[in-house]
């Protein structure tokens, strides 16, 4: 069976919930949405918000996300910087890399952006990945994808509903995904492609806009567009899904270049987290760790100081991926102090000496680099992860709580305060939270039966029991809609 679309799949998992009154607190209701209306109101902002929620969790379920804590806070950062120079106005939005070394970007409801992590390794420039997120914001902001949607449905909304959450379980369940899949192609595909074409345009547009407001090359977008068309003929049967939704043609890579030479010239350099992090997903993701190490070795003898750093960086990753700690060490304590002003250095460190499991070392790490660099978030969670492993559980419990509040769908947060209610020998909470980060990663089974362990702990109180019946009856009726489909 083919590929699903994941754009298809989140329709299918809205369309799930709008249709069955199902949201984040079981007893509220919902309006349901006529989507054959053409006014600009076919989702509401409470609804959109679930679309997006819902979207993400089956990103997790077909894909990997990647949790590297630098890797997401440098996706997150360069993303919002774009999406608070977007016009209109979209908050919040959400960003997140894919581990997968295949070409591609997209973007769902409710501002979740993805980007695949062979993208990221594909772009030569920083204003080259920034041209990506911009065009991908832009599909958002532009309402791109409910106008897709309406254009493309005129189905009632049973049978929309039936027919895409056919198509997202389909993946897991044959005898239901193939209706649906000849349900889908039976559409008209030429009309979709058209309307797609003039989204591409617009996003362009809109996006470009958008990357010089926030201080990026231009240029950026149309020398990436260049570069993939003139790699495409490579690719033979092996289109990259990016160029499968994002196809680009002489007319976009035209229209960008001359957009992009109105502007006025000047030097934009690329930030040193840009490729740091770049260098960090090419030591990750590669399957021969010995031919990796000899380009970085290569690379040590050529360039500015700042590359030369950067491939000496490369090296202390792939030494410490090769289990060399002591290499590894040596490589990164020497950066540290030739470029202390950067903290992922620091983070190299203390991750050395977190594999290495010399944690109290970890701990004296991050407590310096925590002075020196308050506002890093992933020092800071990595912070609150080692203090769970030096025995200091509850004061990172005190720390992690009100993280909760501040960013829900964070699964890393749940994570965490799991294993502090864990030291702490508090196992209803700590099976409630673990609960609560297998749902957010797609395992809604997964996380009935950490609520159902939970439930079967003597001493529960009043209150706990209550949030476990809640929470789990959520879950429950969830699973239920997804396998009927309807």
């Amino acid at each position: 069976m083919q590929k699903l679309s994941v754009l298809s799949a989140c329709f299918a998992i809205f369309l799930c919930l709008v249709s069955n009154r199902l949201i984040a607190e079981v007893s509220d209701d919902i309006e349901l949405p006529d989507i054959s209306d053409s006014t600009g109101t076919f989702i509401s902002p409470r609804e959109e918000k679930e679309l997006g929620n819902a979207f993400f969790r089956n990103i997790h379920r077909q894909l990997t996300i990647n949790q590297d804590l630098e890797v997401q806070s440098y996706i997150q950062s360069i993303g919002h910087k774009l999406a608070a120079h977007a016009d209109p106005q979209q908050s919040p939005f959400h960003f997140f890399v894919v581990i997968d070394k295949n070409l591609n970007a997209f973007a769902g409801p409710g501002g979740y952006i993805g980007i695949n992590s062979g993208l990221i390794l594909a772009t030569d420039s920083e204003s080259e990945l920034a041209s990506v997120i911009s065009h991908e914001i832009a599909h958002v902001t532009q309402r791109h994808l409910y106008r897709a949607f309406e254009a493309a449905s005129q189905l009632s909304l049973p049978t929309a509903a039936a027919t895409l959450a056919a198509i997202l379980i389909g993946s897991q369940s044959p005898e239901l995904g193939q209706a649906a899949l000849l349900a889908v192609q039976a559409n008209s595909m030429q009309q979709r492609i058209n309307f797609t074409r003039s989204n591409e345009q617009e996003a362009d547009r809109v996006g470009m806009q958008t990357l010089v407001k926030a201080d990026f090359d231009p240029n950026g977008m149309p020398t990436f567009f260049e570069r993939l068309q003139q790699n495409s003929r490579y690719y033979g049967q092996a289109v990259p899904e990016f160029l499968r939704t994002h196809p680009v043609t002489a007319s976009r890579i035209s229209d960008t270049r001359n957009r992009a030479e109105k502007q006025p010239y000047r030097h934009y350099p690329d930030s040193f987290t840009y490729r740091t992090i770049r260098t960090k997903l090419r030591v990750l993701g590669s399957k021969n760790l010995d031919a990796t190490r000899r380009y970085f070795l290569t690379l040590t003898e050529q360039g500015t100081p700042e590359q030369r750093a950067i491939a000496n960086y490369g090296l202390g990753w792939v030494a410490l991926k090769q289990q060399h700690f002591k290499e590894a060490q040596k490589i990164f304590s020497k950066l540290q102090k030739t470029l202390p002003e950067k903290p992922t250095l620091h983070i190299a460190l203390a991750e050395t000496a977190t594999e290495s499991r010399h944690y109290p070392e970890t701990l004296a790490i991050l407590k310096q680099a925590r002075q020196r660099f308050p506002n890093y978030t992933p020092l800071s969670t990595l912070y609150l992860s080692t203090l769970i492993k030096t025995g200091q559980a509850q004061q990172a419990r005190q720390e992690i709580l009100p993280l909760i509040h501040s960013d829900r769908q964070n699964p890393k947060i749940y994570h965490l305060l799991a294993q502090a209610y864990g030291k702490l020998q508090q196992p209803i909470e700590s099976y409630r939270y673990l609960a609560e980060y297998y749902y957010l990663t797609g395992r809604t089974e997964k996380a009935i039966e950490h609520i159902k362990t939970a439930k079967n702990f003597t001493g529960i109180n009043f209150y706990q029991h209550a949030i476990l019946d809640q929470r789990l009856a959520f879950f429950i009726e969830e699973v239920r809609i997804l396998k009927l489909g309807r």
